[in-house]
């Protein structure tokens, strides 16, 4: 058997199994509540890995690696960033947002920035965040499609647009088969397979390169300006931009409304969420301290790659034998599909229930959902054929717009502050708004402005005070009048 049908035998019977999960979690979809959030009934463990690999596409395993194959240390920022989003999002926001959504029967994220149905703006804030779901959501799964075309095309003799449909149809059927349930399932195994691998695949290279002296002295040897220093070898003003850059991507995670839905569907009481916590936690450690070390390790292995983004897949192939290679190629489409399905479920609720497009019955909601997460599948399969083929740069702006949009609202609603609805309009108008614009200049894409700005324009619409003239002058009248 040559290599290419034994990693293809080894996927075959992978995503067979993952199909198997679809269909059995189908028996566990009879409603609303089971499709978009599993009955609230999802235990620590699959809670946590789930929500850890929603969160960590096809930009962890192949975005990551490549940046510290281009970058080198600059690149490390990343590791305190992400994993300082995981702990924001499950020491912070997790509680607060269970409680919430179990006490107003709230089944999206959008449901519980608008509130109940009688609060002003409801209709409003449900019909802006889901639009805003669906622009940056689109540009996410076509990115995530096209992560799951390089490592096809990387490892067999497939064309680029054969392998983005492949990849494509294989999440969109298990998604459409068991909704919530299977996708949670799924998305469980997967991101075990993609911590087992980013544990086990940096191990092996580093031992390739010859250990941590051998990386080193390798490292030394690339002639990329500021390849060995943490911050390019920047000027000090330039370096705080660049680190703020960096750590700006932790604060996108509460916004992500295909991960803080997982928060919503927890089960409750016997320290489920803490063991979840820790859980979750820890595997953002291996992961993101497994790729970095790939990406270091990889560029002293492959000195000139013509696509950087492949480092992960052209480090597999060369030290492990063809069934170990198609588990690890295996991983990446792991890290594409555990995000994409997560994303088509939230993207398919946006239109069905905050629309309120999915019709009087529960069986039509059902249906209605399952249309629409075909048609924004082709939508995104049509994407990844047509549109950018950087995966980096894309994922961060659907992130970093997310984040923006929703966030701030969000981190201020669970340390128990009372946001208007106005407010949270303006957040995530302003929040969004900020985000595209710096995305589309390339002077500002990647640094402080695109990364951090966002997010601080949402927070300070939430707390700032709008109108101080007209206070004041409120006030003054007040004192002028007769007692």
């Amino acid at each position: 058997m040559s290599r290419e049908a034994a990693v293809l035998t080894t996927l075959v019977l992978y995503k067979a199994v993952l199909i198997g999960i679809g269909i059995l979690a189908q028996r566990r979809t009879r409603d609303g509540v089971d499709y978009f959030l599993g009955g609230r009934k999802l235990g620590p463990l699959v809670a946590a890995v789930s929500a850890s690999a929603s969160s960590s596409s096809a930009w962890t395993l192949l975005g990551v690696s490549s940046a510290a194959y281009a970058w080198g240390l600059s690149a490390l920022w990343i590791f305190p960033a992400c994993v300082g989003g995981f702990i924001l999002n499950w020491y912070v926001l997790a509680g607060p947002l269970q409680g919430i959504s179990r006490k107003s029967g709230a089944l999206t994220l959008s449901e519980v920035l608008a509130g109940p149905p009688n609060r002003p703006l409801h209709g409003t804030i449900s019909a802006v965040a889901s639009l805003i779901i669906l622009v940056s959501l689109g540009t996410y799964v076509a990115s995530q499609f096209l992560g799951a075309g390089k490592t096809f095309a990387e490892t067999f003799d497939f064309s680029m647009q054969w392998s983005i449909l492949i990849g494509g149809g294989i999440v969109v059927l298990y998604t459409l088969i068991g909704g919530f349930w299977a996708a949670s399932l799924t998305d469980t195994v997967q991101g075990l397979l993609m911590a087992a691998t980013a544990l086990l695949l940096p191990i092996a290279a580093l031992l390739e390169v010859g250990g941590p002296t051998g990386l080193w002295q390798g490292m030394a040897q690339v002639e990329t300006e500021g390849y060995m220093s943490l911050t390019r070898n920047l000027p000090a003003a330039a370096s705080v931009g660049l680190v703020l850059g960096f750590l700006g991507i932790g604060l996108g995670y509460p916004g992500q409304p295909h991960v803080v839905n997982r928060f919503m569907a927890l089960r409750e009481g016997g320290g489920v969420l803490e063991s979840a916590r820790r859980i979750a936690v820890g595997w953002s450690v291996i992961v993101f301290a497994g790729m970095l070390l790939l990406g270091l390790c990889g560029r002293v292995l492959f000195a000139d790659l013509a696509d950087q983004e492949v480092v992960f897949v052209a480090t597999t192939n060369q030290l492990f034998p063809p069934v170990a290679a198609g588990i690890m190629v295996a991983a990446v489409l792991s890290a594409v599909m555990s995000t994409a399905d997560s994303q088509l479920l939230v993207a398919a609720s946006a239109v069905t229930h905050d629309l309120k497009l999915g019709g009087g019955s529960m069986s039509n909601l059902l249906r209605r959902s399952r249309i629409v997460v075909l048609l924004l599948s082709l939508g995104a399969l049509a994407g990844a054929l047509l549109g950018s083929q950087e995966i980096f740069s894309s994922v961060l702006f659907a992130w970093t717009a997310m984040g923006a949009a929703f966030g701030p609202a969000l981190v201020m609603t669970a340390f128990g502050r009372t946001v208007p609805p106005a407010r949270i309009l303006a957040a995530m108008l302003l929040g969004f708004a900020t985000a595209v614009i710096a995305y589309a200049f390339p002077e500002t894409r990647g640094t402080v402005v695109e990364r951090v700005l966002p997010f601080a324009v949402g927070i300070a619409v939430i707390l700032l005070p709008l109108r101080p003239a007209l206070s004041s002058r409120r006030s003054s009248d007040s004192a002028g009048q007769p007692s």
